[in-house]
């Protein structure tokens, strides 16, 4: 089943949703209707209980290019007060997708620049089409990708987080490979069927032991070693008490 607005594309099948930016004359630029629909879309997702996965896309030739000019003219004309209320808008986005209980995949093609190369590290896991670009140019017109640098510091080394954010150049599928900051690259011609295998997975595996992998995996971050291992001992116990382990462990059992 698909819905649709002006922004964003909505399609539900077999447990996997996918959002599909849908400003393709602009390049999937962000605006507020965009951003708005996007959070709409992630609430949405958190409760829905047959959800196995999210996949965000754009349409056209690129992923996204960022903000739109009409974000960059609103942010020039803002108070400081309207700039924070308006970054705070676009970080609750970033927590949605963090705390969306399924994984979400970003699947890039073309050029993911700025707030769009933020976007995509932002969700869990990043696929990549041969040829796609990556980059925070922020810098060059005095702005900083501030919120995603909560994310990037925890992708990739502090050097390579450096790196990238204060020399804004643009960079390849590769290099992001290469440091960690994505996952897989695959052929640009079948990129859409590479994705929805790559996908299909979650579709196979245990639901409830993904989703509580996810919660624990980023609760863990700056824990101390002694708290992190607690916190995974209480997810184990957790975890053997769901259906799906229960059902699991008769089944093996029963080979």
């Amino acid at each position: 089943m698909a819905r649709m607005n002006d922004e964003l594309l909505i399609e539900n099948s077999d447990g996997i949703c996918i959002l599909t930016l849908n400003r393709p004359e602009k390049r999937n630029a962000l605006n507020d209707a965009l951003i708005g629909a996007l959070k709409d879309a992630f609430r949405q997702a958190d409760a829905d209980e047959g959800l196995r996965a999210v996949v965000l896309r754009g349409a056209g030739k690129d992923f996204c290019s960022g903000a739109d000019l009409s974000a960059l003219q609103k942010i020039a004309n803002s108070s400081l007060e309207e700039n924070l209320e308006d970054a705070r808008s676009l970080a609750e986005l970033f927590v949605l997708i963090r705390e969306c209980p399924v994984p979400v995949i970003a699947a890039v093609h073309g050029r993911a620049l700025a707030g769009g190369c933020g976007l995509a590290t932002g969700c869990d896991i990043v696929l990549a089409a041969e040829g796609s670009r990556f980059g925070y140019p922020e810098v060059k017109i005095g702005f900083v990708p501030a919120i995603v640098s909560a994310i990037l510091r925890r992708n990739v080394s502090e050097k390579r987080a450096f790196e990238m954010l204060t020399q804004g150049g643009e960079f390849s599928a590769d290099y992001a490979l290469e440091i960690g900051l994505i996952n897989k690259i695959f052929p640009a011609e079948n990129f859409e069927a590479a994705v929805a295998e790559y996908v299909s997975v979650y579709e196979r595996t245990s639901r409830s032991a993904v989703m509580l992998t996810k919660q624990l995996l980023y609760n863990m971050d700056g824990m101390q070693f002694a708290e992190a291992l607690d916190a995974g001992s209480q997810t184990n116990a957790a975890a053997r008490m769901t259906e799906d382990c229960q059902k699991g462990i008769a089944k093996f059992l029963g080979k």
